[in-house]
């Protein structure tokens, strides 16, 4: 059929961690962006799942690989396998809960002890459809995020707002240090190239990118 691909037929394979507290939306913000659904009644996820779904960044298919962990203490023993491999994270807290945003920092020293320096990171304040309980302001998280050369967004996975645009925004941006890479490894050797469908890992300076600040495309 023509102009068909097939589920597994694609150019670059990103895997993605959700990281931050238990009970900020995290499983919700996977299964929004993976296949359009919200739970009112979403239980703590127990040690770790991932959902995969294929975008389209430059005419290249982009399969991210999206992995969802319990926020809880007792499920730490996972971290070193959960964050192998890694080229993108979200960090999430909840607005209405200014515990989780103070314990993003910590989220994110592990986060950066686990991966490569250079891992494309989002700040993502969930909930921001709780207006009226806000606890985090705006202002905080972006400050935050400048601070630690992260993008930054607010998303409700109940509103579906931002949601994509979060997930597009930190595969858009690890594709384009990805090509630029492979750009520049084919000028040194033409065989360079990334081959199709391999795992890409970002090592190279992509903290230029990311200090153009938050939300830059």
């Amino acid at each position: 059929m023509a102009g068909y691909r097939a589920e597994d037929d694609y150019d670059y394979l990103f895997k993605v961690v959700l990281i931050g507290d238990s009970g900020v939306g995290k499983s919700n913000l996977l299964s929004r962006f993976t296949r359009n659904e919200f739970s009112l009644e979403s239980k703590s996820t127990i040690g770790v799942e991932f959902a995969t779904r294929s975008l389209n960044v430059d005419g290249k298919v982009i399969k991210a690989q999206i992995w969802d962990t319990a926020g809880q203490e007792r499920y730490r023993a996972i971290t070193s396998a959960y964050y192998r491999g890694a080229v993108g994270a979200l960090l999430v807290y909840d607005v209405t809960r200014h515990a989780t945003f103070e314990n993003a920092e910590r989220w994110l020293r592990e986060l950066r002890d686990h991966t490569d320096p250079n891992i494309v990171v989002m700040l993502v304040g969930n909930k921001s459809d709780l207006r009226h309980l806000v606890a985090v302001s705006s202002e905080d998280g972006k400050a935050f995020a400048e601070r630690e050369s992260l993008y930054f967004m607010e998303t409700s996975a109940l509103e579906a707002t931002n949601v994509e645009d979060a997930f597009a925004e930190v595969l858009t941006q690890i594709y384009r240090i990805v090509s630029k890479k492979a750009v520049e490894a084919a000028d040194d050797s033409a065989s360079a190239v990334p081959s199709k469908g391999e795992k890409i890992n970002v090592k190279d300076d992509v903290s230029a990118l990311k200090r153009v600040g938050c939300c830059s495309s």
